[in-house]
């Protein structure tokens, strides 16, 4: 019945065409993330090594051997699951490890030590007393001799070639001081599913969860730098120091591999988060740590979905934000998108509406209107062509405010503190642009982050799914780095918009704004997109579609041109994007062919 409704409302409102395009659309969503764990099987077998691969990895020769020193710290610990974790190490195609055992359970478990008491790389240490997750790590950490300490819970496992994994990253990667891979949840009949596949290393991802988690290895003088592990934030104790750590190197590598299997039982967070609901209290407080050590003002919330947060980052003062918005004969479109601009909480921002060339009376008519508007401007732009960029940086030319806000005449605000939620994060040093979440009038996703790769040059990833769909591990809700974003709605710190000379003019209509992301990450700055900015996007009504001869051979110039410019960025891969995962697709599929 309610479906029912559902249908009948669509019909109403939107007609046939839209509602069956809708239709289709939930199908194909529902078929992607139905399908994600048998897809994720076949990835399985297709790439983790074979049983004779593994038998050439345990007799292959690394020019550096370092000993890895694996912390386990133990409390009443399940025999059963201990002693699978001790078989998964013990058959690790690598050799040179020790594992470190800190028990600080009330009473000392003799049938534990049968598992490894023939093994000398197993060094035990029974505590007498629990001292607490990060204590009893400290406890471990005390008893490690190696060069780098893994970290590994006393209840989770390892595939047979993860340790032989991160030493190969080491020797590709000389000086490396941090390293993590990817994971997947095994659950209490042994199957292998959910697999986490990051993106390498996102500072503003990490500051939203623990994205890092699982399999995490540490340069041991980079731990001696940083100190060790502190109680205030058991249960988020892996979380403080990853985001110590990763603040204190820029030498980060990540594995696009599963080399970490946390298991899921009733007791574990893997499974049911209640269990731990205080790891999500000391994550908040270990991220507002990271804040006060960055001198960052602001504060963290925590969101609905367990161990995901947000910082909302403070203003400081009360900077002016020019916004730049290109208009031709689009009155209704424009009106809308400044009455819902008038209506923003923040208040120092210019408008300038860069007119191009439009003909009909009823739009000059209205720009009349708008002078008794102080901090709105209209600036004619006279050339005949439509060139997206060159509008732009027209009408940067214009602007006084040491922000510039590209956005486009067919958005709707939704959030009215859209510029704060923009401006706190693109004030952080290290940002050069950040981009909003934009929908489309159904309420699905239009824009939640642009990858580069996707249909061959670049896409927007999370697309059609709906507003309150967290996406992939969250990504769609939270604030996270890409390595573009749409200049529908993108905001710049203006020095960083005149350091790479604005939007290149030789993109015409498609991929400027990708373009102009490339360009500021080249320059070292991150693109953050955030979902608390929100808009209404009603794409391409006035530009129109790719329908004639010449637009399709101007968009297919200005692929060529893309590819060409950004030919190593796009052989590379984009690092907010696994390689796991499919180029042809909007959401995060799995890729099943063989990559390894």
């Amino acid at each position: 019945m309610k479906l029912l409704k559902k249908l009948f409302y669509y019909l109403k409102n939107y007609g046939i065409k839209e509602t069956i395009r809708k239709v289709i659309r939930k199908i194909k969503i529902f078929k992607t993330y139905s399908r994600f764990n048998v897809d994720y099987k076949t990835w399985i077998k297709n790439n983790e090594p074979n049983n004779n691969q593994l038998k050439k990895q345990v007799n292959y020769k690394f020019k550096y051997t370092p000993k890895i020193s694996i912390l386990v710290p133990m409390y009443n610990t399940n025999e059963k699951f201990f002693a699978e974790l001790i078989e998964s190490l013990k058959n690790q195609t690598y050799s040179n490890f020790e594992v470190c055992l800190a028990d600080g359970s009330e009473k000392e478990n003799e049938l534990l030590k049968k598992y490894f008491e023939n093994d000398n790389r197993f060094v035990y240490k029974f505590l007498g007393v629990n001292k607490g997750i990060s204590e009893n790590t400290n406890e471990a950490l005390k008893l490690a001799t190696g060069e780098y300490i893994a970290l590994l819970d006393h209840d989770d496992l390892l595939p047979k070639f993860s340790l032989f994994e991160v030493v190969q990253t080491i020797n590709n990667n000389p000086g490396v001081e941090f390293i993590y891979s990817d994971e997947d949840i095994i659950d209490s009949k042994y199957v292998r599913k959910n697999p986490h596949f990051k993106p390498d290393f996102s500072p503003d991802t990490l500051r939203s969860y623990n994205y890092i988690c699982h399999f995490s290895i540490f340069k041991k003088t980079l731990l001696d730098k940083i100190g060790n592990f502190r109680s205030k934030y058991d249960g988020a104790q892996d979380y403080d120091i990853i985001l110590r750590a990763t603040e204190s190197t820029n030498n980060i590598v990540h594995i696009p591999k599963i080399l970490y299997h946390w298991r899921a039982h009733e007791n574990s967070t893997s499974k049911n988060t209640d269990s731990k609901s205080y790891a999500f209290i000391a994550g908040k407080n270990a991220i507002e740590d990271q804040l006060k050590r960055l001198n960052i003002k602001g504060s963290v919330e925590l969101l609905e979905v367990p161990g995901t947060y947000k910082v909302n980052y403070d203003i400081v003062g009360a900077p002016l934000v020019s916004i730049i918005i290109p208009n031709k004969d689009s009155l209704e479109d424009l009106k809308k998108c400044l009455h819902s601009i008038f209506k923003s909480s923040y208040k120092n921002y210019e408008i300038i509406i860069v007119e191009n060339n439009s003909e009909k009376d009823d739009i000059f008519e209205y720009y009349n209107s708008l002078q008794k508007y102080q901090n709105v401007q209209v600036v004619n732009y006279k050339e005949k062509e439509f060139n997206f960029s060159k509008i732009n940086n027209f009408g940067r030319k214009f602007a006084k405010g040491e922000y510039i806000l590209l956005l486009n005449n067919d958005v709707e605000i939704i959030t009215k503190n859209w510029i704060e939620e923009m401006l706190g994060i693109c004030q952080q040093n290290n940002v050069g642009i950040v981009g909003a979440k934009l929908l489309y009038y159904d309420n699905t996703v239009q824009h939640a982050g642009v990858i580069i790769g996707i249909g061959g040059v670049a896409g927007h990833i999370h697309k059609n799914i709906k507003d309150n769909d967290p996406g992939y591990f969250s990504r769609a809700n939270i604030i996270n780095n890409f390595s573009a974003v749409t200049a529908a709605c993108l905001l710049v710190k203006s020095k960083v918009y005149d350091q790479v000379n604005g939007l290149d003019t030789d993109f015409k209509v498609a991929f400027n704004d990708v373009d102009f992301c490339m360009k500021v990450r080249e320059k070292g700055y991150l693109v953050v997109y955030t979902p608390f900015a929100k808009l209404y996007h009603y794409e391409s009504k006035t530009r129109g579609n790719e329908d004639t001869p010449e637009k399709r051979k101007r968009f297919a110039s200005e692929i060529e041109l893309f590819k060409n410019k950004w030919e190593k960025q796009l052989n590379d891969g984009d690092p907010y994007f696994n390689k796991n995962f499919r180029l042809d697709s909007y959401l995060f599929v799995i890729d099943v062919g063989k990559k390894y």
